[in-house]
Parts: C-alpha cells; sequence; structure tokens
C-alpha cells in the first residue's frame, strides 16, 4: 500500500478530483431540492407541511451520522466507508427520483442523508493529509470550491431543471456523477498507514448521539412551522435534545473509545476556530435564504431569476478563493479573516438599504462582495482551525467542525425565519397606527385607487373597498422590507463583531511549497506561534 507522504503530484489531485466530485454532487443535490418543492407539492399531491419532510428527513439524518464520521472512518476503514457513503447516496437519489409518493420520497431521503453526510468531513480531512503544508492552503481553497459553489448555484440550476424537465431530474442526474465517482475513488483513493481501528463499538454513546442531533434538527427545523414553544411537540423534543446531548458529552468525555473525541476542542485554536464557522455557517446560511424570499416573495422573481441574484457571490467567492489559497502560506491567517468578516458585513450593511424598486444591479453587488469576502474567512479560518491538530484525530476534527458549520447554519435559518416574521408584525403594527384617512397623502393614495378600479368597471363602494386592500397591501410589503432590513442589519453586526475573537487563535506559520517538501515528503504539522 502507498504512503501518503510518497504520494506523486498526479495522483494528489486525481485523489482530489476523485471526492471532490462526490462531494460537490451531494452539495448540489441538497441545495437544489429547496426550490423544487412545490413541485414536488403538485406531483405527489401532499400538503405543504407533509412536502417540507422531504427537507426535514434529509438535515435530520445528516446530523445523526455527521458526528459518527471519524469513528465509522476508523471501524470500516476510510476508503471502504467513503465507497459505501458514494453507493449509498447514489442509490437512494435513484429511488427518491423513482418515488411513486411521499412516504417513499422522504425514506429514501433519509438514506439518502445518511450516505451524503460523512462526504464533507471525510473529503476535507483526505485533501488536507494529502498535501505538503505549503499547498495546504490551495487544498482547502479548492475544497471550498466545492462547499460554497453548491449553496449558491444549486438553486439556480434546480430552478432550471424543475422548470424545463421535472423535479426528478435532480436525482436522476447524480446517478452518472455517482457512478463516475465510485469508479474513481475505488481507483485513486487509498487508507492512510496510521489509520487505527476502534476496538469496541461505544453504544450508549451512539444511542445518544442519534437522539440528541435527531431531535435539534427537528426543533430547528420545524420550530417555526410548529409557533415554537407554543408547541407541546417542539418542547417535548427540546428537553429530549437537551438530556442526550448533554448525556452525550457526558458520556464522550468519560469513555475509553468515545463516537466522537471531544479531546480535540482542548486545542485552542480548533475551539475557537470551530466556534467561529459555526457564526459564519449561521449568517451565510440565513443571509442567503433572506436574498431567496426577498426577491421571490417581495419582487416577484421567478426560482431561475431568484438563483441568478445569487450567483455572482459564487463568482466573487470562485476569485477571493484563489487569491487566498496563495495569500495563506504568505501571511497572517487572521488578518485575511479580519478582512473576510469587514466584506461580509459591509456587502450585509449595503442590503438592509433594499426596497421594493431596487434593481437586479443593486441586488448583485452586495452578493458579489460577500462572496469574495467569504473566501477570505473560508480557507485562512480552516488552515488556523486544523493546522495543529495531530494527523491520527483529523478525521475525528473534521467530523466535529461540520457539525458545528451544519449547526450554525441550521440556527441561523430558524432565528433568521422567526426574527423576520417577528420583527414583520411588530412594524405593521406601527404602520397601520399612522395610517388614517385623515391624512393627506393616505388620503389621495385611496382616491387615486378608488379611480384606478372604477375606470376598470366597478361600481364606488367595490372600488372603495378594492382600495383600502390595496393600501392595506402596501403596509404589509412595507413592514415585510422593514423586517428584511432589520435582519441584514443584525447579521452585519455580528460579522462586525466577530473578529472580536481572532486574538484567541494563533498565527500559524506554513513555509511555501518549494521549501516546504525538498524530498517530495509532507512535513510534520506546522506550529501555532503567538
Amino acid at each position: 500500500m502507498s504512503s501518503w507522504a510518497a504520494l506523486a503530484g498526479a495522483q494528489k489531485w486525481l485523489i482530489t478530483l476523485s471526492v471532490m466530485l462526490v462531494t460537490i454532487m451531494q452539495i448540489l443535490d441538497t441545495s437544489v431540492t429547496n426550490v423544487v418543492l412545490p413541485h414536488m407539492q403538485g406531483s405527489l399531491s401532499a400538503g405543504l407541511e407533509e412536502v417540507t419532510w422531504v427537507l426535514t428527513s434529509y438535515l435530520a439524518a445528516n446530523a445523526i451520522i455527521i458526528p459518527a464520521t471519524g469513528w465509522l472512518a476508523g471501524f470500516i476503514g476510510r476508503r471502504r466507508f467513503f465507497l459505501f457513503c458514494t453507493a449509498l447516496f447514489t442509490v437512494s437519489s435513484f429511488v427518491s427520483g423513482l418515488a411513486p409518493n411521499l412516504t417513499v420520497l422522504i425514506i429514501a431521503r433519509i438514506f439518502q442523508g445518511i450516505g451524503g453526510g460523512p462526504l464533507i468531513p471525510l473529503s476535507q480531512a483526505i485533501l488536507w493529509e494529502i498535501f505538503p503544508r505549503g499547498q495546504r492552503g490551495l487544498a482547502m481553497a479548492v475544497w471550498g470550491i466545492g462547499i460554497m459553489m453548491g449553496p449558491i448555484f444549486g438553486p439556480t440550476l434546480g430552478g432550471w431543471i424543475a422548470d424545463n424537465w421535472s423535479w426528478r431530474w435532480i436525482f436522476y442526474i447524480n446517478l452518472p456523477i455517482g457512478l463516475l465517482g465510485f469508479f474513481m475513488i475505488s481507483t485513486f483513493l487509498f487508507d492512510p498507514e496510521y489509520l487505527k481501528k476502534p476496538g469496541r463499538i461505544d453504544a450508549l454513546g451512539l444511542v445518544l448521539m442519534v437522539v440528541g442531533f435527531g431531535c435539534l434538527q427537528l426543533v430547528l427545523d420545524r420550530g417555526e412551522h410548529e409557533d415554537w414553544f407554543d408547541s407541546g411537540l417542539i418542547v417535548g423534543l427540546s428537553v429530549i435534545a437537551f438530556a442526550a446531548l448533554v448525556g452525550f458529552v457526558i458520556r464522550e468525555l468519560t469513555a475509553r473509545e468515545p463516537i466522537l473525541d471531544l479531546g480535540v476542542f482542548s486545542d485552542r485554536n480548533f475551539a475557537t476556530g470551530s466556534v467561529f464557522v459555526m457564526m459564519v455557517g449561521l449568517g451565510l446560511y440565513s443571509s442567503m435564504l433572506l436574498v431567496a424570499l426577498y426577491t421571490q416573495k417581495l419582487l416577484a422573481y421567478d426560482a431561475w431569476n431568484s438563483g441568478a441574484v445569487l450567483g455572482p457571490g459564487g463568482v466573487g467567492n470562485l476569485i477571493s478563493l484563489i487569491i487566498a489559497g496563495r495569500l495563506v502560506t504568505r501571511m497572517d491567517q487572521r488578518l485575511l479573516v479580519v478582512l473576510g468578516c469587514a466584506l461580509n458585513a459591509t456587502s450585509l450593511y449595503m442590503m438592509s438599504h433594499l426596497t421594493l424598486g431596487v434593481d437586479y444591479w443593486a441586488l448583485i453587488w452586495p452578493r458579489f462582495l460577500q462572496g469574495f469576502g467569504l473566501g477570505f474567512i473560508f480557507v485562512p479560518l480552516v488552515t488556523l482551525t486544523l493546522a495543529t491538530i495531530d494527523r491520527q484525530k483529523l478525521g475525528n476534527a473534521t467530523a466535529a467542525f461540520n457539525v458545528l458549520r451544519n449547526l450554525g447554519g441550521s440556527v441561523g435559518v430558524a432565528l433568521a425565519t422567526t426574527f423576520l416574521s417577528r420583527r414583520s408584525q411588530g412594524h405593521q403594527s406601527v404602520l397601520a397606527a399612522h395610517v388614517n384617512v385623515w391624512d393627506p397623502e393616505t388620503a389621495a393614495r385611496l382616491k387615486a385607487w378608488t379611480a384606478h378600479f372604477a375606470s376598470r368597471g366597478a361600481d364606488s363602494f367595490t372600488a372603495e373597498k378594492q382600495a383600502v386592500a390595496m393600501l392595506y397591501q402596501d403596509v404589509v410589503a412595507q413592514a415585510q422590507v422593514r423586517a428584511y432590513a432589520d435582519d441584514f442589519w443584525m447579521l452585519a453586526v455580528l460579522f462586525t463583531v466577530l473578529p472580536l475573537v481572532i486574538p484567541l487563535m494563533r498565527r500559524v506559520r506554513a513555509q511555501p511549497v518549494a521549501a516546504a517538501e525538498p524530498s517530495g515528503r509532507v512535513e510534520p504539522l506546522p506550529s501555532a506561534v503567538e
């Protein structure tokens, strides 16, 4: 068997292409599903509440399996586990496309989530290991391109497929990609020589993990639909999640061979970076959701055009990932993270000034700036977070890192939708209190609307009623605009204060490629310095 340290350049990139092909497939499939729910609803004769379980089931399965990724890779073997996940995701994707009813689709999505969840932490650990320290910034940039492109371009692709073909094709297209990825992984990927197989199964930790993370994901995903803690279901799930997760933490800290080794959080850089990426995930996924909702609900964009607004963010992200991948070994990574946070704060502040009359270009410039800033956060943050982790613990560390990233995204979406609803109601009450028939501007607008409907053949009584209805719609729309502005402003504040924790992380000094690998061998992991 080959050694990670003796890999030729061509083999490293073939492994990179293999793992990234499957990972990008998984991320794209996750994001495109969001925009085709209405198509599924009509095709399967399901209600809106029922069809949202297509998303919930996948996310819950992801939340359950990702924490165990490092342990499963050691127990089964990393190559075999990656092949298993690829095969399971591909087969369940095909079954999802064939699903004759909603029940079959939800079951297939559960298996798809189980197969897809480990692919991201596994690919991250593999790329970090096979590249020498001087090339790890470039490796993480390549990995970041795959991770970030899916959520940005996925909605556009999903909207086009659903509008021109069928929602089933978002699952069918995974079949050739999955088969190619399976063949390439089986050909090029191998297990590192230091990978140790756990001696025993931590059954109690496994049960607590499944129950805790599964219930937590259900609370975050269904909370807004069920009116949060006014619902007995959400209260019950929250209590179970809290008890199970507390028990899980205690168990993992005391078990001899834990499912998720929490000892990695004793590393200062890793602990700080993991919390930081959770906050970044909160800001990223909630802002993307808000942009999609704003364009579709207030500006009446279709799925294709709404996705096109998100697209420029991907272009900006692609550019910055390439630049950051080259700079991360040449300067203090913490300064790059601060720059990325500043760019994101600026873009979100710009979006807090959106209006109902905003045009396409006024939307895409903040998105481009946000995507450009994310690249300067992502690459140096991963470098700072993982650089001082022992390679034996790297699979476990990437699993924990991605658990918090996903958790941040789920919390962000839940908070954004809840806060949007609450603030919209508050603004509507304030605006409605200031609208009365004695106000000259209000009277003029009512008169204009009444004349408009009267000119279209309505009698005077009907025209007045329709004019009042239009005025009410204006109040509701303006209240929603102000609620979106509040959400964007709060996210801008988040990215403004995030750099305050950067001094807790120590800079990592990495030599350039030429100096780092004169003999073609991977140098030891770099040391963090103050």
